[in-house]
Parts: C-alpha cells; sequence; structure tokens
C-alpha cells in the first residue's frame, strides 16, 4: 500500500473525528490505490460502494489538504464523481 493511501486513511479519520458516513464511499488515487470510507470511519480498501470519487493524486492532496475545493474540483474535471450524487455531496458534509 503507497504512502499517500496510508497517509490519506489517517488524516480522514482525523477530519471525521470518530464519527462513521451513512453509506459508503470510495475514493480511487490513480496509480496510487483507493480508499473506502463508511459508518466504520476510512480505511485503504476497494470494495464496492454506493459513490465512487476518482482524482490523480495531486488534485486529491490539494483537496485534502483543504486547498482545493471538491464541488470546484468536479466541476473542472479534476475530480470524477461516479455513482449517488447525494452521497457525494454529504461526504463534503462529513468531512468539512
Amino acid at each position: 500500500m503507497s504512502d499517500i493511501i496510508n497517509k490519506a486513511v489517517e488524516v480522514l479519520n482525523e477530519k471525521m473525528g470518530g464519527q462513521g458516513f451513512d453509506g459508503v464511499a470510495k475514493f480511487v488515487i490513480s496509480e496510487e490505490g483507493a480508499l473506502i470510507i463508511d459508518a466504520d470511519g476510512c480505511r485503504a480498501g476497494d470494495d464496492e460502494a454506493d459513490v465512487t470519487l476518482t482524482a490523480d493524486t495531486e488534485t486529491f492532496q490539494s483537496i485534502l489538504e483543504g486547498d482545493l475545493n471538491p464541488t470546484a474540483a468536479f466541476m473542472t474535471g479534476k475530480l470524477s464523481v461516479d455513482g449517488d450524487m447525494g452521497k457525494a455531496m454529504a461526504l463534503g458534509t462529513v468531512l468539512g
């Protein structure tokens, strides 16, 4: 597993503050791997999900660090969303 995935799991769990997510979301980071966010928090994995968000490493890190708004990333084509758009929007609230 990549250092980027490991760090992302750590940071996302901190942001979630012990709260889970009502549903299953997957972040696919191109050429690095995938992580899952669900009721148990965040972990590395490639499970089935309600919504899958895909971005390159640079875009994902910018979103994670708060330098890039996920909506702006989506609107400019840097972030793709496949599946339940409502879950994608709810994920933004959980991680906010």
